[in-house]
């Protein structure tokens, strides 16, 4: 299933990203998509003076820009009978300029190795999650001893059946098409996952002259309700992927009651998931759009690859000019 066409690969020039952009060229030929490698490199403030007192100059930017894509370009030689590879190095804020590189070129994935900082229990750093909240296209965050082939994808859906034409919906199209892909191009399994929850129990109990049952029946109430939900998920899949690829995929359905933020990251670390593709909701704050709140919370305690998808529209707050 061909889904996209121009992939940017963030891979600095260095053993541990080999996985990464080993992927990314995988993706490239099996979409038969352009691939653009780069890597980052600071900006160098113009007060700096060398310890001579000459004052630092363009040339040295230019230098040290040239070196790192010569490295670049040396990395990924080994890989260039099998397809045509763009190079670049970006100067300045790793995630600002990634956004723009996005934006002025149309590309639809960005590929880079999760940052992993050590002062930090969780494995994605500062650049990660500014690209997790405002890059306009997905995002897939490889995790350190990245696999040349996933065993196991998780894919984490949310829906609202009582109104179907959401952008909530439509990005459930886009979990599910990515997911199911990569578990078939991978040979994979494809676990789906859907929390749920009965938050008026306690009401209905306190409301009720047979508590229990009363309460019995509203939690199943809830349950079947989000069991429909799940059900037309995995006929929309059955029907995209038809019956014969759907047979051999044999996805899993989880209908998990708790909060997401706790019953999924509990269920990746379970199926020791590889991958883990979910979505994210902008919202509108002061500071202009961000994650949702339970997808944050979610990304904070994964521990594996992640592949992150925005609803459609999405407009990044990152400009070209600023």
């Amino acid at each position: 299933m061909k889904r996209f066409k121009s992939i940017l690969c963030v891979a600095a020039p260095e053993g541990a990203c080999k996985p990464t952009l080993e992927r990314a060229i995988s993706l490239a030929e099996n979409n038969q998509a352009q691939l653009t490698v780069v890597d980052m490199i600071p900006r160098i403030a113009a007060e700096i003076v060398m310890r001579d007192g000459r004052p630092v100059s363009a040339d040295l930017q230019t230098a040290m820009k040239a070196e790192r894509l010569r490295a670049l370009e040396s990395f990924t030689e080994p890989y260039g009978q099998r397809l045509h590879i763009q190079h670049a190095v970006l100067m300045g804020t790793g995630f600002l300029e990634i956004i723009r590189t996005v934006l002025r070129n149309g590309h639809d994935l960005v590929i880079k190795p999760a940052e992993n900082p050590n002062y930090l229990e969780r494995l994605f750093g500062s650049d990660d999650m500014h690209l997790l909240r405002k890059c306009p296209c997905p995002v897939w965050l490889t995790k350190p001893g990245e696999k040349s082939n996933y065993t196991c994808i998780l894919a984490a859906v949310d829906f609202d059946l009582e109104r179907p034409g959401t952008e909530e919906q439509k990005l459930n199209q886009q979990i599910l098409e990515l997911s199911s892909s990569l578990a078939l191009s991978d040979f994979a399994a494809l676990h789906l996952v859907h929390a749920w929850d009965a938050p008026g129990e306690m009401t209905v109990r306190s409301w009720s002259n047979n508590p229990n049952e009363a309460a019995l029946s509203y939690v199943e109430g809830e349950r079947a309700y989000h069991q429909r939900g799940l059900d037309q998920l995995r006929e929309q899949l059955s029907a995209k992927l038809g019956i014969e690829a759907y047979d051999h995929l044999s996805p899993r359905f989880h209908l998990l009651r708790g909060a997401a933020t706790r019953v999924i990251p509990e269920l990746a670390k379970q199926l020791q998931a590889d991958l883990v593709v979910m979505g994210t909701v902008a919202r509108t704050g002061i500071s202009g759009l961000f994650i949702g709140n339970t997808a944050e919370a979610i990304l904070e305690q994964l521990r594996c690859s992640v592949l992150a998808v925005k609803p459609l529209g999405f407009v990044s707050p990152v400009k070209l000019a600023e």
